[in-house]
């Protein structure tokens, strides 16, 4: 009993699953199949062709997007393989000092205007678009009709229900094995169909990389002319001053030494008291360079440290020893500490769990490990990563890194913030 029962449920889901890419693949030739149709019901001579062929043209080229996104999808749900779209990004649509808006090959009086003539070239030079309209002519056989065979034999089956007699009863009960034998496998082709005609190819696979380091790099050098700036800032603003004045009253008290010794030793005392000063914004400015403790002791002991000066419960967790690369470890650490002071100022969260997981890279083109960590608040939720914003800053940071960050955080909590960075030395 308890070997029928999965078998019972595989039969069950394979057979929705069958049906389910029937209606999805089938759509094309039903498209054509209602134009051939119409022009046999014109007549069927040839100067009523011309019509249903171009209508069903039409109606091809529009649903080969969506069909093939559906497709995409569900081989995504059902068996976890993520087939990338490849299609063309459309350029930013600016507004021009003239009013009209600018979308990178024409101007338009509007931005929805300027937009839907982006889309429209888009989708004729897209190569992806092309590519989907090969799979439409590919899908119906290669998918569509092994999936159609268990639908075929229910259909057998009701048929000898209606009208029995011995040879429909016996079409019946084969078309019932049929289907029951089937279900399980009859939707299997589509992932290695799809992965075959719905892959973009590796000249597009490398464009768009070329794009996104370029996009990277971009960032990275924003980011550290700002960081460099900040740190001027902070020498000009805290330890520059101090330390001026403490020559200033080094000066005052060396001229006072013979005249007022007291004043001369009150403003010793000042000076070292600046001293001391000087040093620990020194010292906290370093540390914001690169905190001493990630150095001396790693990333998952410097997170410790981070949680203790945290005013939340902070629990960290790690199932796995590291051994990263510093900037990998810089990041991740800048990373949780940003996140961490988002939870205490913005979550009204009152505990933080981090875990430290090692797992398989999740990409199929590449070998090796990832580190995942998982920083999970109990506060409203309701985090998104706006353009912009932080959130959006430290995935552009994990990007350099081959990294991505995830965010899952509903209206009324909890929040999850997923990073997973490949590490090939873990």
């Amino acid at each position: 009993m308890r070997q029928v029962v999965p078998w019972l449920v595989r039969v069950c889901v394979g057979f929705a699953r069958a049906c389910v890419l029937v209606g999805v693949t089938m759509v094309v030739p039903a498209v054509w199949a209602i134009a051939a149709v119409v022009w046999i019901w014109w007549g069927g001579n040839p100067w009523s062709l011309f019509a249903p062929v171009v209508l069903a043209a039409i109606g091809t080229f529009a649903l080969a997007r969506p069909v093939c996104r559906m497709i995409r999808y569900f081989v995504a749900r059902w068996t976890g393989t993520v087939i990338p779209g490849g299609y063309l990004e459309p350029a930013p649509v600016t507004q021009m000092s003239t009013g009209y808006w600018w979308n990178g090959r024409s101007y338009s009086p509007t931005q929805k205007e300027a937009k839907e003539d982006q889309e429209l070239a888009n989708l004729w030079r897209d190569p992806a678009t092309w590519r989907d309209l090969r799979f439409l002519e590919i899908a119906p056989f290669a998918i569509g009709l092994p999936a159609a065979i268990p639908p075929a034999g229910i259909a057998l089956a009701i048929l000898a229900f209606i009208e029995p007699s011995g040879l429909t009863i016996l079409l019946g009960a084969l078309g019932v094995i049929a289907a029951i034998a089937v279900s399980p496998y009859a939707w299997r082709t589509t992932e290695p169909v799809a992965i075959r005609f719905l892959r973009p190819s590796q000249e597009q696979l490398l464009a768009e990389r070329v794009d996104e380091l370029t996009a990277q790099r971009a960032d990275s050098t924003v980011a550290q002319a700002a960081e460099i700036r900040r740190i001027e800032r902070d020498l000009h603003d805290g330890a520059q001053a101090r330390l001026v004045a403490l020559g200033l009253a080094l000066a005052t008290a060396e001229k006072l030494m013979e005249t007022n010794p007291e004043q001369a030793k009150a403003l010793m005392r000042e000076a070292r008291a600046g001293a001391a000063t000087s040093l620990t914004e020194l010292r906290e400015l370093v540390q914001g360079i690169n905190p001493p403790v990630l150095n001396e002791r790693g990333l998952i002991d410097a997170v410790r440290a981070l949680a203790l000066d945290s005013p939340l419960a902070v629990t960290v967790s790690a199932d796995t020893r590291l051994t990263l690369d510093p900037p990998i470890e810089s990041a991740l650490y800048f990373a949780v500490a940003e996140l961490l002071t988002n939870t205490t100022k913005h979550a009204h969260a009152t505990s933080v769990r981090i875990t430290f997981t090692r797992s398989p890279v999740p990409d199929e083109d590449r070998k090796g490990a990832a580190l995942v960590v998982e920083v999970s608040d109990d506060g409203k939720g309701g985090a998104t990563a706006r353009k912009g914003g932080g959130l959006e800053g430290l995935q552009r940071r994990l990007a350099v890194f081959d990294g991505g960050c995830e965010i899952a955080s509903p209206p009324g909590g909890p929040t999850t913030v997923r990073m997973v960075v490949p590490c090939e030395s873990l």
